[in-house]
């Protein structure tokens, strides 16, 4: 397991104390969840983003997300993101 280093504001830093106390975590335990938590969302709004933008096909996004076909369809309605082309339709299509 590797290690990270880092600087934050102080402000921040009060946060976490915040968040320390009402999970009752332990400091190491909270940060890993708190990234872990912060890079699933990031896999998921750039899964997003790439599907919008038509760069990817749905099972490519769902893949990229992290999560299943159906749970990146719940995902794609709750943006309301307009993902359907001709080439896209075509590779999930395919895929199934």
């Amino acid at each position: 397991m590797g290690t990270i280093s880092t600087r934050v504001p102080d402000d921040l830093e009060e946060e976490l104390e915040r968040f320390l106390e009402e999970e009752r975590l332990d400091r190491s335990t909270a940060v890993r969840k708190l990234l872990a938590e912060g890079l699933e969302e990031w896999r998921k709004d750039r899964a997003l983003r790439k599907l919008q933008e038509g760069e990817i096909s749905f099972s490519k996004g769902a893949e990229l997300a992290g999560v299943s076909v159906w749970d990146f369809a719940v995902l794609v309605e709750e943006s309301e993101i307009t993902w359907v082309g001709s080439d896209a339709l075509e590779d999930d299509l395919t895929a199934v």
